[in-house]
């Protein structure tokens, strides 16, 4: 008999329940399917995984468990980020930041950011764009709990076709079919989770089918930034898995973009589409420039060598100077109008918030994509959560494990105080994070 079993048994009979059982009862349980909350829930952990869910009476607290009382709070999956970028932690100053923390990704930067996005609840993550083997080995160092951070799903340096100097250890250039193919060869044999494309709009047709065809061939899935219209039309031609991004432009998507994934649609069988749009990063930047307070909080440079947080928030004084944002105002206008444009386009939107770029901290993000959909956007608070948990977990191929409180899932989960359905804003402030069955917070 399995040692869930013998735990559940033990529990149903009453006996003592092994040392590593815990129990977390008498909160609101949303379940990351979108099912309805479950009043006075109890969840029963064994080790890493979820033993039962259920409410008051229906699940047994087994004898000798550690119980932690969640009432007053709402405990839902731990949530999922696929869009962030851990080795920038928000800083304004492309220039500097390449300069003088590019060279520290590994041992400063990475392991900051992992760290801050656990903390927020943040239990796995997908990072976009990071040296090689930096990604591969803090990846491999979460795991071995040598560091704290969520599980990462990882692509190494992004594929593109202009590489500006100084950025080449996380950004490679493509020059040619055989050199995309081997490229691609690469990441696969060094362990990448997935391959990811920038500047598909600019790349031959023959490199395009020679890097989706390797990845295929791998195994590995292929996401591209979405920068322009032409990098939509072409990915989606290419039959990309999903895009990353969505601020191309003033205004709605342009027709083009609209076309391309409606022509997606009546494709006999169309491959599932994921696309992470990003919008808090221009919202936040904005929202930024009216009322710079949030960033005195302390929370928010929290975890950060005091050295480092002085560096960040500096960097962010004089928010005219930040030049990765091109007339964000404009743009942050028309987010919303994408969102639902890719919503109608029937894409598997997920939440992704792009932490990192400038003033967008990885303590901060997450809650702040979720909340922007929901306050700003008019999305139910149901729908983001679940693009957040069971249906990040889906698109990432760990929906069989991850992503939803329920029976043989691991134990990723947090609690925040209050109700999390009416108040998405309440995820700023977590206060239980479990991971794989380890309370880290």
């Amino acid at each position: 008999m399995s040692r869930a079993l013998v735990t559940l048994a033990a529990a149903m009979l009453g006996v003592a329940a092994s040392a590593d059982t815990i129990v977390l009862t008498g909160g609101t349980v949303i379940d990351g399917y979108g099912g309805p909350p479950i009043a006075n829930g109890v969840v029963v952990i064994d080790g890493e995984r979820i033993l039962a869910v259920g409410g008051r009476g229906q699940v047994l607290v087994p004898d000798g468990a550690q119980v932690i009382s969640t009432e007053g709070m709402t405990v839902l999956p731990g949530l999922w980020d696929l869009q962030v970028r851990t080795m920038r932690l928000g800083h304004g100053d492309d220039a500097r930041w390449t300069g003088t923390y590019g060279p520290l990704a590994e041992r400063v930067v990475m392991p900051i950011a992992a760290r801050q996005l656990l903390q927020a609840g943040v239990t796995s993550a997908r990072d976009a764009i990071s040296p090689l083997e930096a990604a591969v080995n803090v990846r491999r160092r979460i795991r071995e709990h040598l560091l704290e951070g969520p599980e990462l799903y990882v692509s190494g340096p992004a594929l593109r076709k202009l590489v500006p100097e100084g950025t080449e250890a996380w950004q490679w250039a493509v020059k040619g079919a055989a050199d995309a193919k081997a490229k691609v060869a690469r990441l696969a044999d060094a362990g990448v989770n997935y391959v990811l494309l920038a500047e598909v709009d600019l790349w031959s047709a023959e490199e395009l089918t020679a890097a989706v065809a390797e990845a295929r061939a791998r195994g590995l899935p292929v996401h591209a930034f979405a920068e322009r219209p032409g990098d939509v039309e072409r990915g989606v031609s290419m039959q990309v898995d999903g895009f990353l991004g969505s601020s191309m432009g003033v205004g709605p998507f342009p027709d083009a973009v609209v076309l391309a994934l409606h022509r997606r649609l009546l494709e006999a069988a169309p491959r599932q589409l994921a696309w992470t749009p990003a919008i808090s990063a221009l919202l936040n930047f904005e929202s930024l420039r009216e009322n710079a307070e949030p960033l005195d909080d302390p929370r928010a440079t929290d975890l950060m060598p005091p050295l480092v947080a002085a560096d960040v928030l500096g960097s962010l004084a004089n928010p005219d100077r930040v030049t990765w944002f091109e007339m964000p105002a404009s743009k942050a206008r028309s987010m919303c109008a994408k969102l639902h444009q890719l919503d109608e386009a029937k894409v598997m939107l997920l939440i992704g918030s792009d932490a990192g770029v400038p003033g967008h901290l990885h303590s901060r993000a997450t809650w702040q994509e979720l909340d922007f959909w929901v306050r700003e956007c008019g999305f139910p608070a149901e729908r983001a959560i679940r693009a957040a948990t069971h249906d990040a977990a889906v698109a990432m191929g760990a929906g069989h494990e991850a992503g939803a409180l329920a029976p043989g899932k691991y134990a990723d989960l947090i609690a925040v105080r209050g109700d999390v359905l009416r108040h998405p804003g309440l995820l700023q402030n977590v206060d239980i994070v479990i991971k794989r069955g380890r309370r880290v917070r």
